[in-house]
């Protein structure tokens, strides 16, 4: 894992731009379950009765009770780890451009990257159904449930339910940032849920290195990605960053 750590940061001190793509894996770290796979919260949850926007539309206090509630618990103690402080660090160093990333737990921006494209939104923040008025999810009170805001209307997370279609703007901008970038960073995502999975593929096409950051090999790691690192995020990025500071 040495030799390919020094590999990645001499590949990063030579990109011009860099675009990462991130996924589940990298907010483990931060003690945020994923949605699929081994410990995930579809694992308890059907996410037809819980995570669909009908099921909302039907009965917005049940989807708060079981999913919303759990979700904002956890959201309101998460803290950016080792691996989002990484993503800030380059860009700091003038390396990272954005940030597309399929969690919704807004830890990026809190980390400081202010460049982020949330292809599924998130639940740091909901918003009224009635106004459109946005409420800090850290700051809302749900002694009531459902919450609602000032003008009565029930508030939602400020993410993509199963049913809603991927927000237009996020699309084109993570597709254009994937053809403009000279080097791709896949963290913490087996890249297979669509279309964020494509993101990595145009940026092979259009020329990048793709280097991902895993737990396990994915589908795109023998045909996509230049080489997988293998490890935890934060171990691996801090690592990363730790020999381009030396090179310096």
């Amino acid at each position: 894992m040495e030799a390919l750590i020094k590999q990645a940061a001499t590949d990063l001190a030579d990109a011009k731009t860099v675009v990462a793509l991130t996924g589940a894996g990298i907010s483990t770290e931060s003690g945020i379950p994923p949605f699929r796979g081994k410990g995930g919260l579809w694992e308890r949850m059907d996410p037809m009765e819980v995570a669909h926007i009908d099921a909302f539309m039907r009965d917005p206090a049940k989807v708060w009770n079981i999913l919303v509630k759990e979700m904002k618990g956890i959201v309101d103690k998460a803290l950016p780890n080792d691996a989002h402080k990484g993503l800030v660090k380059l860009e700091k160093m003038g390396k990272l451009s954005t940030v597309i990333t399929q969690n919704v737990d807004g830890l990026h921006q809190l980390a400081g990257n202010t460049d982020v494209i949330e292809f599924h939104g998130n639940f740091a923040w909901q918003r009224c159904m009635e106004c459109n008025r946005y409420y800090e999810t850290r700051k809302v009170d749900i002694s009531r449930i459902p919450p609602r805001c000032e003008c009565n209307g029930i508030l939602r997370p400020n993410a993509v339910f199963f049913g809603e279609i991927i927000p237009p703007d996020a699309l084109g901008r993570s597709q254009q940032a994937a053809r403009d970038c000279d080097l791709m960073l896949v963290i913490g995502t087996s890249a297979e849920v669509q279309p964020a999975a494509l993101m990595p593929v145009i940026a092979k096409k259009s020329g990048a290195k793709v280097i991902e950051i895993n737990m396990e090999r994915t589908h795109l790691t023998d045909d996509v990605s230049e080489y997988l690192i293998v490890g935890k995020a934060g171990q691996v990025l801090t690592g990363i960053i730790a020999q381009m500071e030396k090179a310096r």
